[in-house]
């Protein structure tokens, strides 16, 4: 490699390092849902324990939303939607 591809190659890098970053998976309070609600909904769709679910369910209760789940964003879509069709809200948003 001549020094004119170095920087298109540390360009192509730099940019596959930014959209591999994964994607977040957030449940946000809402006043509708019973707190027991949200965590049999966690339990369900993501297979957590009771006592994760519960710390979670606590975190969007006392914070306003939390991070439930992070990875690719394909399956972070289908996250999103099962969680609106327990009537959930809920969003996705790239990792920093």
């Amino acid at each position: 490699m001549n020094a004119v591809d170095a920087p298109a190659h540390q360009t192509k890098i730099r940019s596959k390092e930014k959209s591999d970053k994964p994607w977040q998976v957030i449940v946000l309070d809402d006043p509708v849902n019973l707190m027991e609600y949200v965590s049999r909904v966690l339990i369900q769709i993501f297979g957590f324990s009771k006592k994760k679910a519960e710390e979670l369910m606590m975190a969007v209760h006392q914070r306003g939303q939390a991070v439930v789940w992070s990875g690719n964003r394909e399956k972070a879509e289908m996250y999103v939607n099962q969680l609106h069709s327990a009537q959930l809200h809920a969003t996705l948003e790239k990792a920093e």
